[in-house]
């Protein structure tokens, strides 16, 4: 026997490396992102002018590096917590900041007006649930919970359970493909368990959990206009029951390979903070913009409907409010063509000025 041989971390020692590594991701920034799988995936080609070819080779040898060098549950909370930053977090604070700086000009671009800016009178002078910083906090916090939770659920499936990990983290890439089919129906199984666990546990008055439908009513409902730091605003309860397990049973269900996992991830923290910004100009009128009229009707509208995320099963089951949303999407069509149409005969008319 050999005595110098070092035996695995325990299940305790594994718990506490687990939580240091926020610390750990403060204190080592660079270090950090280069870890992070879905950034090394940008940085290549955006540093680099070589082929796509090239790039991919060059991709597969970092992955598989990171995949043998350093724990998998490391890579997975690290990539997890850095998605959920860059797109959720520090964009929602960023459109908070444009908000507080130049509330004139954001006002404007506010479907509601003076009541969506977050240090507006009608969010921060009608009580102390209004306020933008608990907002604030609380959904930093429960970022960080979900966080904890996938890395609960991955110590138990691996360490407890001994079974394999909730994702799949190989050293093999998923297909293009794959990695499309992965997160089409992750898409599609989170706008369904949103809207039953929405409906039927938290707008329900015969809900089983009448402690978590009140607690949502008094919290996320509390906000009297949608910001983007609403949409993880929430009491926890709640909050587990509405974003959480929505969120992360898909990956879960389907196992996803880890870097669709990420980017399936990545698409719904963007979808989460242009759909509560409250604004009526957004990148995709198409698609974003009937979302976040949908949550804003619900949100104001004491949840009498749109309980789902994109509003397909709202629509299914006659459960929207305001404009469906195939109505929503024809409407934005029309505005795109009538604008089309006004842009053509512009330039038909400046082309018959110069002759």
């Amino acid at each position: 026997m050999n005595l110098l041989q070092s035996s695995p971390p325990s299940l305790l020692d594994r718990t506490y490396q687990l939580a240091q590594y926020p610390y750990n991701a403060l204190r080592h920034p660079a270090n950090t992102l280069l870890s992070t799988p879905l950034l090394s995936f940008l940085a290549i080609p955006a540093f680099t002018s070589w082929s796509t070819s090239i790039n991919l080779l060059f991709f597969y040898l970092t992955w598989s590096a990171l995949i043998l060098s350093h724990p998998p549950l490391k890579i997975e909370l690290l990539g997890t917590l850095f998605v959920r930053l860059f797109c959720y977090v520090l964009p929602s604070l960023a459109f908070l900041a444009f908000d507080s700086a130049v509330p004139s000009l954001a006002v404007a671009i506010k479907e509601q007006g003076d009541v969506a800016l977050p240090l507006g009178d009608h969010q921060g002078g009608a009580g102390r649930k209004g306020r933008w910083w608990k907002v604030a906090l609380v959904s930093a916090g429960n970022v960080l919970l979900s966080v904890f939770l996938q890395a609960a659920i991955e110590l138990l499936f691996t360490s407890v359970l001994h079974i394999r990990s909730a994702l799949r983290i190989t050293t093999s890439l998923p297909m293009p493909w794959g990695i499309a089919v992965d997160v089409a129906r992750g898409l599609l199984l989170r706008e369904v368990l949103t809207y039953l666990l929405h409906r039927y546990i938290l707008h329900n008055p015969n809900t089983p959990l009448k402690s978590a439908s009140k607690y949502h009513a008094a919290w996320q409902h509390a906000v009297p206009a949608p910001y983007s730091l609403t949409a993880h605003y929430d009491h926890p309860l709640p909050y587990l029951l509405h974003v959480f397990l929505p969120d992360y049973l898909p990956a879960l269900l389907f196992r996803f390979h880890l870097l669709s996992y990420h980017l399936y991830l990545a698409l719904v923290s963007l979808e989460e903070t242009f759909a509560y910004s409250g604004y009526n100009v957004l990148p995709s009128g198409l698609v974003l913009g009937g979302m976040a009229r949908r949550q804003e009707r619900h949100l104001m509208g004491g949840g009498q409907g749109n309980y789902g995320c994109w509003g397909l099963v709202d629509f299914a089951a006659g459960t929207s409010m305001g404009e469906d949303v195939i109505e929503d999407v024809r409407g934005e069509a029309e505005k795109k063509d009538a604008a089309g149409k006004a842009r053509a005969k512009g330039k038909e008319v400046k082309r018959k000025a110069k002759k």
